[in-house]
Parts: structure tokens; C-alpha cells; sequence
């Protein structure tokens, strides 16, 4: 045992809700930390009211669910093409100057999408944007593990995922009463014009994060990792028993959601005909309530286990969907809306500790890669498609098939991905205390 732990030995660690600045000193985190951690809440902040807003935003110009889809599968297609030459680079030139590059051409790139509304400018845009974000998806878990050590790595993580949350949360009810604000302060300014400012401002925040990514210095020797030899990469990407069943399952998953989660502010706008101030502030309760979601992912899954913890999620999400197709009263679908958001919400954290759970320790960061590229993969098709359909056949049906799908693959996730199937419990390397802290 460290000999520094010494003088708390028996002493209750301190929680985060009753005493922050006592939780903050225990875990000891770093000033290097705190300075990226500054970064990643003007990144979050700025991203998350830039997405809540933008499809609204389209919808002004007369862009049909169809062309929205094609827009958002353009990003997805960018993330995932940028996927693997980013890993390379960073690997070559390090961490910070991608993180850099990001959050130069990133905002740059939200506000000429704000500004050319031409379709295939749009869809073009939206596919360099994927590329130009790619870099803070591949490169935050491991600037963050350069940061941290074993013992609050996770609560440094969780940190950051929490504030982000509530920063969106808090930026999606500005956006959505802004208009109002400035209309009773004397401006006289239409719809789309005061959603271009927000677009535009919301890009500048996020780019105020690059000074400090400026100031970030990471340790040598993780900044920049040798170069390893082209002969070991395909035998770093091997697939075990169980990545060949989880990785279509939870491709397939991703692809459920993509079919819906980015129309989610548009079904709220063109179905239930809200008004902006209302989706902002639904949109709002939904962030929070996902908050509050995840915290009880690891209760959940100590008291029904972490499969029946993974299927009763996904098919709550699955059932909260149907009904939604068939809802006409405005507030049954907001509160279905809100179900399925803490559903789908709580389901992810549970795939990816069983993902965890199930692979080596020295085989979890390809296994998490090669995870991230197959969900991109299909949800870049599945948004555009389900932008398709969503234009031709409206949201009923739609929504229908896709809760099928959703409600069947929940039954093959509990057939395909139950642990006993893959490993004995004893020879399971990490528990689901140690993945969700």
C-alpha cells in the first residue's frame, strides 16, 4: 500500500454532491488536467448548443428530412474516414498539434456551414467538419489518460462528461428563449437570423478553447508513441470470439439510434409543431435527466446483472419509440421522449462495460477502435437513409421499424453477447465497479 494513503486509511472517501471541493482535492488532479479540462468545456459547450440548434436551423431554409439525413451522414462519413489516419498521426506528431488543428478548423468549419445554405456546399462541409472533429474523438481518452493515473483516471473522465452535459443542458434552454430575450430588449431580427448568431457564437466558443490547448503540456513520453512497425497493425486488429458478436451487435445498435437521434429536435419542430423556446427547454430536461440516467447505469447493473441491465434499456428504449409513432397528445410524446433519451442513454454505458469486461486489458484499445469505426460505419447509412424515408414516408412508420429493429436486437444481444458464452467469470479481467466509478 502507498505509504501516502496512510493518514486517510479508514476514512470515508468524500462524495462529489455533498462536499465538490473535498472530492476534487482527494483525487489530486493535476494543473495540466484542469487546463484541458477548460478546453473540453468550451468544445463541449460550444458543440453541443451548435448541434441542438443547426437542424432547426436547416428546416428555416426549407432543407427537407431527406437532405438533413445526408447532411448528418456527411459528418458521420467524415468522423469515420478520419478515424484511422488521426490514430496514425498522433502517434507520428503527437497529441496536441491534432488537438490544435481541431480547434482551429472545427469552429471555422461551423460557421461556413451556418453561412452556405446550398445543399451540397452543406454536404461537402459537413464531411470536412467530420474530418476536422475526428481529432478530439480519437485524441481526448488518451490525452486524458496522459493526464490522470489508475486511481482517478475515471472520476476525471466522469468529470468532464458531467460538466459537458450540463453545459448542453444549460446552452439548449439559452438557445431556445434567446429570441425572445432579444425581441423584448428592442431587436427586431428573424428566426434564421438569430439562429445564425447563435451558430456562429456557439463556434466561437468552442474555439476559445484553443488558447488553452496552447498552454497544455503532456508528459514526453505519451505526447508522441513510437512508431510501431506496419506488420504488427493487422495482428493488433485480430477479432476474438467475442468482438465477432459484439461488434455487429453493437454496430447495429448505433444504427438504431442514428436512424432517429438526430431528428429528434426536427420531430419536435415538424410533428408536434413546438415552438423553439419549448424544444430548448425539452431538450434541456432530456440532457438532465440523462445526467441523472447514467449515474444509475452501475446500480442497474448490480442489481439485475449487466445483460438483463443491457436488454431491459434497450428494449425500454425500443417500446418508449413505438409508442412515440403512434403518440397524438403533445405531452404523452414529450414524456415518451424523455423515456427513450434515458433509455438509450444508459444502454451505451452498459455495452461498453460489457466490452471492457470481455476483453484483455493489453487488446481493449483496438478493441474500443475498431468498436468506434464499425458504429460509424453504420450510422453514417442509417442517417441518411432514415432521412429518406422519414421524407417520403413521414415519422409513424418509420419510428415503427425502427423500434422493431431495436425490440429484436435486444433479444439478440441477450442469444449472442452473454458472458458465460465467452469467458468464465473468474477469468474476467475488469469488474463493472472498476469500468463504471
Amino acid at each position: 500500500m502507498d505509504s501516502c494513503a496512510a493518514p486517510d486509511a479508514g476514512r470515508p472517501a468524500p462524495s462529489f454532491w455533498k462536499d465538490p471541493s473535498a472530492w476534487i482535492r482527494e483525487k489530486n488532479l493535476s494543473r495540466s488536467f484542469w487546463i484541458f479540462f477548460t478546453a473540453a468545456f468550451f468544445y463541449d459547450t460550444g458543440f453541443c448548443v451548435y448541434f441542438f440548434l443547426f437542424n432547426l436551423y436547416l428546416l428555416d431554409f426549407h432543407f427537407n428530412e431527406r437532405a438533413i439525413g445526408l447532411i448528418n451522414g456527411a459528418l458521420t462519413l467524415g468522423l469515420l474516414a478520419g478515424t484511422l489516419p488521426v490514430g496514425t498521426l498522433s502517434r507520428r506528431i503527437g497529441l496536441r498539434p491534432l488537438l490544435l488543428l481541431c480547434f482551429v478548423a472545427a469552429p471555422l468549419l461551423g460557421v461556413l456551414r451556418a453561412c452556405w445554405m446550398w445543399e451540397p456546399a452543406q454536404i461537402g462541409l459537413a464531411f470536412v467538419a467530420g474530418l476536422a472533429m475526428c481529432s478530439w474523438i480519437v485524441c481526448f481518452l488518451p490525452t486524458v489518460s496522459s493526464l490522470t493515473h489508475e486511481e482517478n483516471r475515471a472520476s476525471a473522465i466522469s468529470l468532464i462528461f458531467s460538466v459537458g452535459v450540463g453545459a448542453s443542458a444549460l446552452g439548449g434552454a439559452i438557445c431556445g428563449y434567446l429570441p425572445q430575450w432579444l425581441a423584448r430588449a428592442g431587436l427586431s431580427m428573424q428566426t434564421w437570423e438569430v439562429k445564425r448568431l447563435i451558430l456562429i457564437a456557439s463556434s466561437a466558443v468552442a474555439a476559445a478553447g484553443f488558447f488553452a490547448v496552447r498552454r497544455l503540456r503532456l508528459p514526453a513520453h505519451q505526447d508522441r508513441q513510437p512508431r510501431r512497425p506496419y506488420t504488427e497493425w493487422p495482428q493488433s486488429f485480430r477479432l476474438s470470439p467475442f468482438l465477432r458478436r459484439f461488434l455487429p451487435c453493437m454496430a447495429l445498435w448505433s444504427a438504431m439510434l442514428a436512424s432517429f437521434t438526430p431528428f429528434a429536435n426536427v420531430y419536435l419542430s415538424r410533428r408536434l409543431h413546438m415552438p423553439l423556446a419549448r424544444i430548448g427547454l425539452i431538450f434541456s430536461v432530456a440532457q438532465v435527466i440523462q445526467l441523472f440516467s447514467g449515474l444509475l447505469v452501475p446500480v442497474l447493473v448490480r442489481r439485475l446483472g449487466i445483460m438483463n441491465a443491457i436488454v431491459t434499456t434497450q428494449a425500454a428504449a425500443a417500446i418508449a419509440l413505438a409508442l412515440m409513432a403512434g403518440a397524438e397528445r403533445m405531452s404523452l410524446a414529450i414524456a415518451l421522449y424523455l423515456a427513450f433519451s434515458a433509455a438509450q442513454w444508459m444502454s451505451s454505458p452498459a455495452l461498453c462495460t460489457l466490452l471492457m469486461n470481455e476483453t484483455p486489458e493489453e487488446e481493449r484499445s483496438s478493441a474500443s477502435a475498431m468498436t468506434m469505426f464499425c458504429n460509424n460505419l453504420v450510422s453514417a447509412g442509417a442517417t441518411a437513409g432514415a432521412g429518406i424515408l422519414l421524407a417520403r414516408l413521414g415519422y409513424a412508420p418509420v419510428l415503427l421499424v425502427v423500434a422493431s429493429g431495436a425490440l429484436g436486437l435486444a433479444v439478440l444481444c441477450r442469444m449472442l453477447l452473454l458472458p458465460s458464452r465467452v469467458r468464465p467469470p473468474a477469468e474476467r479481467p475488469m469488474s463493472v465497479d472498476a469500468v463504471m466509478d
